[in-house]
């Protein structure tokens, strides 16, 4: 495209943006069931890859909270430039769905469908990858200041309050199905990662609530407290915290489900599919409604 100044932009435009985002979504609601549900077990491994990386980058960090978070932040987008990039079906950026939903391209039954079986996906290949970072035994490492970090984060996530955990979730979606969006306008694998690597961070950096993210994080906290073995607790890093299996009394399975994993949904759902997709439907989109 060419500007009145004479500048060209090898980009997408947003209306151009919004019938890219309609039709990635008619195509993705049509997916097959086998390859849907496999796509979605990647996006679900990948994204947990993004939140092995951020748990280790900020386990036992001396630096100052806002450092620490935007380092977090930043290595955590490895997840997301996988599915985006590498090509996988992630729930929250289906979210975007809606906008080809509202156009009439794809019914409601098509559109639960995608969301069920990818949400279904997603779990299974990010407690998959909770399950395989513990039996390699890495929560170990660094004198386990890597298990206890993750065993913090589990239970801080398991600690919310209802609606906080669905305020959290809204915040979280809404960038990342912006970033997703800004993704519609990009041409090149390079213009896809700056596209996603702002938006991911900040929700990161700020602390909000990713439920596919959630997925690995919990779990893996759960797996550590009821699994480890008795001289995990002796090492250093935990013997210096003071932290023993009765401090995480509040995480449980329980509390995954209905605590965080619940309102953390409803929240991605609001913040993603409401907050973004309807609204760029309604300024792009609403007069071609077929």
């Amino acid at each position: 495209m060419t500007t009145n100044n004479g500048f060209t932009i090898d980009a997408l435009m947003p209306p151009e943006m919004a019938q890219k985002a309609e039709a990635i979504g008619v195509k993705k609601a049509n997916l097959d069931f086998w390859s849907m549900l496999a796509l979605s077990i990647l996006a679900g491994a990948f994204i947990a890859l993004g939140a092995i990386f951020a748990t280790t980058v900020s386990a036992g960090s001396t630096l100052p909270y806002g450092v620490t978070r935007l380092l977090t932040g930043l290595v955590f987008t490895l997840g997301l430039i996988l599915v985006i990039v590498g090509g996988a079906e992630l729930f929250t950026g289906n979210n975007l769905i809606i906008m080809a939903f509202t156009s009439g391209k794809v019914t409601l039954g098509a559109l639960m469908r995608n969301w069920v079986i990818v949400y279904v996906g997603n779990f299974i290949g990010s407690i998959a990858t909770a399950l395989l970072v513990f039996l390699s035994g890495q929560y170990k490492f660094g004198n386990g200041a890597i298990g206890l970090n993750a065993l913090n984060i589990a239970n801080a996530k398991v600690s919310l309050e209802f609606v906080q955990a669905i305020a959290l979730g809204i915040l979280c979606n809404a960038l990342v199905c912006l970033a997703v969006w800004l993704c519609y306008s990009a041409r090149t694998t390079t213009d896809k990662i700056l596209s996603i690597i702002p938006p991911i961070s900040a929700f990161v950096a700020a602390g909000f609530e990713h439920s596919i993210a959630n997925m690995y994080f919990i779990p893996i906290g759960l797996f550590i407290k009821q699994w480890a073995p008795a001289s995990f607790w002796k090492l250093q890093a935990l013997v210096d915290s003071g932290k023993t299996v009765e401090s995480y009394a509040n995480l449980t399975w329980v509390n995954f489900f209905l605590a965080n994993l619940l309102p953390v949904t409803i929240g991605n759902i609001i913040g993603g599919a409401f907050m973004v997709g309807l609204v760029y439907w309604f300024i792009y989109l609403r007069h071609h409604r077929s």
